[in-house]
Order: structure tokens, then sequence, then C-alpha cells
């Protein structure tokens, strides 16, 4: 690994790697198309695509991907189920085992944080919020001021807000996007095993290491 030359920086993907809420994005994309009259995607579709901006996760799903009135409609009826279901008693997107620890453990050492997520900064701010993550993150990065995975804005944002480097930068995700996000900026591409895609579709996107417990990333990041 290279010297470190400036400040360690490990950016987060959020759905699938910080929190599991495959159920709510599954239930708040088959609701937006059933208001629509539409057949909805199925589940492993709709798993597939989590982490891309929503407007391009929608696309994969039109009849006529040429459609924008349809698709304008169908991502303002995701929003508005999303948010309802935010607002339910019951409503629960847990932390994967081992977050709170591992933010903790590289909080404590000094390595800054950051998120970069397809989700949308209200959206990500509120995961926050719920979880108690406030100051754990130094910037949150989201399609609202940029261009989506695996565009590599996002990071650049993230490297400056930190004054890292890309030699120095990890990025840690559970999909594709995230690998070749992480391959586009030139940083340090961590697949986690427990989220959406499988460990072949992280490795051949561009993962440098495949982890399966949070744990490993802190030896990772922090080796003895």
């Amino acid at each position: 690994m290279a010297e470190k030359s400036s400040e360690t920086l490990v950016v987060f993907d959020c759905d699938g790697t910080l929190v599991d809420s495959q159920h709510n994005v599954v239930a708040s994309m088959r609701e937006a198309f059933q208001t629509q009259g539409l057949s909805s995607p199925d589940e492993q579709s709709i798993r597939n695509c989590i982490g891309l901006n929503l407007d391009e996760a929608v696309l994969q799903y039109l009849p006529d991907p040429s459609d924008t009135k349809l698709l304008a409609v169908l991502v303002d009826a995701y929003k508005a189920a999303y948010f309802r279901r935010r607002q339910l008693p019951d409503h629960d997107e847990p932390l994967f085992r081992g977050t709170v620890e591992t933010l903790r453990a590289l909080h404590r050492r000094g390595v800054k944080m950051a998120v970069a997520t397809g989700k949308s900064m209200r959206g990500l701010k509120a995961v926050v919020h719920q979880h108690g993550l406030e100051g754990f993150f130094v910037s949150l990065q989201t399609p609202d001021q940029n261009p989506g995975k695996p565009h590599p804005q996002m990071l650049e944002k993230a490297m400056r807000d930190a004054g890292a480097e890309p030699a120095n930068t990890f990025m840690v995700g559970d999909t594709s996007y995230d690998m070749m996000l992480a391959r586009n900026a030139g940083c340090i591409a961590v697949g986690v095993s427990w989220g959406y895609h499988n460990d072949q579709e992280l490795q051949e996107s561009g993962a440098k290491y495949l982890i399966h417990d949070f744990e490993e990333l802190i030896n990772l990041v922090l080796p003895l």
C-alpha cells in the first residue's frame, strides 16, 4: 500500500453497505408502478439497480425508455411512496452488524469518513439522524449535487473535503456501481459481501478487496 502522503479517507455507500433498506426500496418501486397501472418490476431486478440514481434505476423498467413524461411521474411516485413509508411507526432500515463499532474505531484513529450514495440528500440525512451518525462524516455526497455512479465526481468532492488523495481513499460498497466509481476516481475499491450484488459481480467490476465483516475493514484501513 502507498505511504501515507495525505489524510486517510474511507467513503461508504449507504443502501446495502451501512443500512439494509432493500425491503423499503422494493415496496416503494412496486407501489410507484402500480399507481400508473403498470406491472411491477420483480424484486431481484429492483435489487440489482439499488445504487443507481433513481431516474436511471426507473428507466431500466420502462416499456418505452424514451417516455420521459412517464419516467418523471414514476420517479415522483417512488419518492412519495418512500417518504410515506419513512413516516410509518414500524419503519425500519437497520444498520448492518458492526457498522457503529467500525465508524467509532476509525474515528478514534483519526480516519476521515464520508458517504457517496445514490440516495437523495434528504434520505441520507434521515438515515444519519435515525441512527445517530452525526459527527462521523466530513462529506455527504448524493446525486442531488452530482452525476450518479459510476461517475467519479462524488468521490472527487469527498476527497477534496477531506484533504485526501486517491491512493489513500477507500470506497466501500456493495454494488458493481461502487466498484466502478472507485476505479474511475483512482481509489481503492472495497466490496462488501452482505449487500445487493454478489461477490463475483464485485470482483469483476473492480474490487481490490472483498470483506465479509466490518471488522475486516478496520484491519484493512489500519494495518497492524
